[in-house]
């Protein structure tokens, strides 16, 4: 789906990714898409299906809300350390 400006979805893909040492070509394979799919979801220039949302979710094990978010997400530092 074509991003839109005024309900954004923003997406942690690129720091699990690199989290877990996983290309773009790894990920894409595992969800079933091309690698430029991954690319332009983690640049925001497109948005999951939930299908593909729910896919990647399930890749990391992670819940769809730690994942995709309507919010910027902030440093996960951030939130692991605050006082």
């Amino acid at each position: 789906m074509r991003r839109g400006s005024a309900l954004p979805i923003y997406n942690r893909l690129q720091v699990l990714r690199a989290e877990r040492n996983m290309s773009r070509a790894a990920l894409a394979e595992a969800v079933q898409v091309n690698p430029q799919t991954i690319g332009a979801l983690e640049r925001g220039d497109h948005y999951p299906s939930l299908d593909l949302a729910f896919r990647i979710c399930a890749v990391f094990d992670l819940p769809v809300e730690t994942v995709f978010s309507r919010k910027p997400f902030t440093p996960l530092s951030t939130q692991l350390y605050r006082e």
